[in-house]
């Protein structure tokens, strides 16, 4: 079978940087790649992050060895292609720059088609944040959409999340739609005072005579090896704002779906976008996805796991290893955190009379506590078992190992399952 060489190249993830350095090569010459396999941290001047191999292979060479530099498009590696497999790009990019193919999209890709179709569809919506424009986003999810629309429409903004959200808020008030991209979920912190003593109350000051329709789009989660402080999950610090919206999609088909209904809302959504899940693939429509209501993903009989984001799909593997030994888990994807559909998850207990929720966050103070609080107040005469599956009170690891290990993932739900059958 004949064989191609595809070049890889240091990506271009900012207007600002001219060149980033490789930290460290996670595979090694001679080594078999598979797609979606982490190849190579890169240190840019927005954080470190781990690329992921484009396409199955064999890597034939390195060129940039750790410690060293590159500029922007140069090549930094070569990968030996099988030729019956499909090429990688010649400039290599992480996995949130994969496109998808005819029938479905990557999460990223879904992204970008419910924006694209809010601001065709209406021309009050604007977006911004840093690097959303020219560069296309910091994770590849919104080229294209600068030169489609202008910069009075898609812009840049300097580095400051309260004076975004505060442009945010004043837009929202004022008869925009805004759309605001704060990069990572972690320094939503900074934009707490705009957006629960302003934003959040607006509807609620003037009477319910006016809203203020802002959607904040905000990368979280941690496996990607962004380290403690581009990797937290700050859906605990909100669920008690009222007023607020948190939606937090699973499938590409609700990340666009969940999208053009929170650009539709009047009042403040935080959409939060796993970066684990930027490479999924999935089909994906034009339907618009109600917000507020979970999905029953998976049917079963004798437990129930609740979860959202990238956790419903360790559940979902979960169940798959928990049926071939006789017990049929039921998986529900909350989409929305808040409001929670419990109607959902309690028709969900009536059957099965056990409870697993799984939270990628903290035990104390998360949204999986609220989950089982409201259980136990409105469903208790069908619990017969009921627990919390999260991550551990403390910061998280940047080394692999011990982020895998922090993280809640299929095997620890299964073992927990197990032992409490």
């Amino acid at each position: 079978m004949s064989a191609d060489v595809v070049e890889i190249g240091m990506p271009k993830l900012s207007d600002s940087m001219e060149e980033a350095t490789v930290l460290a090569w996670l595979k090694q010459p001679g080594d078999a790649v598979k797609r979606g396999e982490p190849l190579v941290e890169v240190e840019t001047d927005k954080a470190t992050v781990v690329y992921e191999a484009e396409t199955d292979g064999v890597l034939e060479e390195v060129v940039v060895q750790a410690g060293q530099a590159a500029q922007l498009g140069a090549v930094i590696a070569r990968l030996r292609v099988d030729g019956g497999a499909t090429a990688a790009p010649s400039a290599a990019a992480p996995a949130a720059r994969r496109e998808g193919s005819a029938g479905a999209l990557e999460f990223r890709a879904a992204i970008r088609a419910a924006l694209d179709e809010e601001l065709a569809r209406d021309e009050r919506v604007i977006l911004f944040g840093e690097d959303v424009a020219a560069a296309g986003g910091v994770f590849a999810v919104t080229p294209g959409l600068y030169e489609k629309y202008g910069p009075a429409r898609v812009f840049d903004t300097p580095i400051s999340e309260l004076a975004m959200s505060g442009a945010a808020y004043g837009a929202a008030i004022t008869g925009k739609r805004p759309v605001l991209e704060i990069m990572f979920g972690d320094f939503l912190a900074l934009s707490m005072d705009m957006l629960i003593n302003q934003a959040t109350k607006y509807w609620f000051l003037t009477g319910g005579r006016q809203s203020c329709p802002l959607v904040i789009r905000s990368v979280v989660g941690a496996g990607g090896r962004f380290g403690a402080i581009h990797s937290q999950m700050p859906v605990s610090w909100l669920m008690g704002i009222t007023g607020l919206k948190l939606v937090a999609p699973a499938t590409p088909g609700d990340a666009k779906g969940l999208l053009k209904a929170a650009i539709r809302d009047e009042n403040p959504v935080l959409f939060f976008e796993h970066k684990r899940l930027y490479p999924l693939k999935g089909e994906v429509n034009g339907d618009v996805v109600e917000l507020g209501r979970a999905k029953v993903v998976r049917e079963g009989g004798d437990v129930t796991l609740v979860s959202a984001m990238k956790g419903v799909h360790d559940c979902v593997a979960a169940a798959e290893e928990l049926a071939r030994e006789g017990i049929e888990a039921e998986v529900i994807d909350l989409r929305t955190i808040r409001p929670l559909d419990m109607e959902t998850v309690l028709r969900s207990l009536e059957k099965t009379n056990r409870l697993v929720v799984v939270e990628e966050g903290p035990l104390t103070g998360g949204w999986a506590g609220e989950v089982l609080a409201l259980v136990i107040e409105q469903g208790l005469g069908d619990v017969e078992d009921a627990w919390r599956i999260t991550t551990a009170n403390s910061p998280i690891p940047y080394s692999p190992p011990l982020e895998d290990a922090f993280l809640p993932d299929a095997r620890r739900i299964v073992r927990e399952v197990r032992e409490r059958s």
